[in-house]
């Protein structure tokens, strides 16, 4: 059982820290990263009780087209308000890669608790390919979700458009994921895909970085008064 925990939740914590370790300017407090990671966690009940109806029900059918993108659709959009309910909205969400930890930190939340149950129903002999598949698939999603909302927040343009491709591009990723891997179901077919969603979600990783940059160069030196012995104030001249 030990053992199962372990391997369920190492690899959701290893890319967790290696995302949040990219976050060079200002990183972000470890409480608030854990707290949008168990809340990540937590959405598995209201998802897998959705799912559980629409298959009980027969609304559809499990192997269906319908069915492996309606199931990326619920995931997806659960994650999302989690990450604009809770990290969008809260001050510390103050510069663009903040999107992209905390896309990942909720993700990854998830992808544990989803990773856990599914090594205790079927055995440590799954824990690599769901490392490499599911779990990973599940952090570049969230990078690319992250990605979105943080252009979003920090745009004065109109922000709704990139609200929309910040849940749907995710969806359309995911249910592309889940076609390949229930219908094909093979290395030969998931490796080029995986390939890809690295290439695109490094590429959000490096652009969001030099957003970070820029915002920060931005950024008004704040000159703070210095007290002197008699009383006087001076403010300290920057070149």
């Amino acid at each position: 059982m030990l053992g199962i925990l372990l391997a369920g939740i190492a690899p959701g914590f290893a890319l967790l820290s290696y995302f949040y370790l990219k976050d060079k300017y200002e990183p972000e407090p470890v409480t608030m990263v854990l707290n949008t990671f168990f809340s990540g966690a937590l959405i598995i009940l209201p998802i897998a009780f959705i799912e559980y109806v629409l298959k009980i029900e027969n609304i559809v059918q499990y192997d269906s087209i319908y069915a492996i993108f309606s199931s990326g659709l619920i995931e997806e959009f659960f994650k999302w308000s989690i990450l604009f309910f809770i990290a969008y909205k809260s001050a510390e969400f103050d510069e663009p890669f903040d999107g992209i930890v905390y896309g990942t930190s909720i993700s990854l939340g998830f992808a544990t608790a989803e990773n856990i149950l599914y090594l205790m129903n079927n055995g440590m002999e799954y824990a690599l390919t769901r490392a490499l598949l599911p779990v990973s698939g599940h952090a570049l999603f969230g990078v690319i979700m992250g990605y979105y909302i943080s252009k979003a927040k920090f745009t004065k343009k109109a922000k709704w458009p990139l609200f929309l491709l910040s849940l749907l591009l995710p969806v359309l990723l995911h249910g592309i994921f889940n076609f390949l891997l229930l219908n094909q179901g093979s290395w030969f077919t998931m490796s080029p895909y995986m390939m890809f969603l690295w290439w695109f979600g490094l590429k959000k990783v490096q652009l969001a970085e030099i957003s970070s940059y820029n915002h920060f160069q931005k950024k008004p030196i704040i000159r703070t008064p210095l007290s002197l012995k008699s009383g006087k104030k001076v403010i300290p001249s920057y070149k």
